[in-house]
């Protein structure tokens, strides 16, 4: 079961990358080799994190593009089960 409220990406991204680093949301982002408006949007939770911003992510931090996806996914299932009960869904079996 996921966990119940996993943080978004972009709060890692500021809290853990860009913060500890002194790094603006400007400089970081031309250090990703993205837009200031695309690093916004992901630190303030309304883009998620891409395979492509995953890999720029690993690169500038030293983490794995595996991990910024791991921390996605994890956000969109925990918000995904929120809203699940209110699916109305068939139940199919295999006779």
């Amino acid at each position: 079961m996921p966990k119940m409220n996993p943080p978004h990406p972009g709060d890692y991204v500021l809290e853990e990358c860009l913060k500890p680093l002194g790094l603006t949301i400007t400089e970081a982002a031309k250090g990703l080799g993205v837009t200031r408006n695309t690093l916004s949007r992901l630190i303030n939770r309304k883009n998620g994190v891409s395979p492509n911003m995953a890999f720029r992510l690993s690169m500038a931090f030293g983490s794995t593009p595996e991990m910024w996806l791991r921390l996605q996914n994890a956000f969109d299932l925990a918000r995904a089960q929120k809203s699940a009960r209110t699916f109305r869904v068939k139940r199919y079996q295999s006779a």
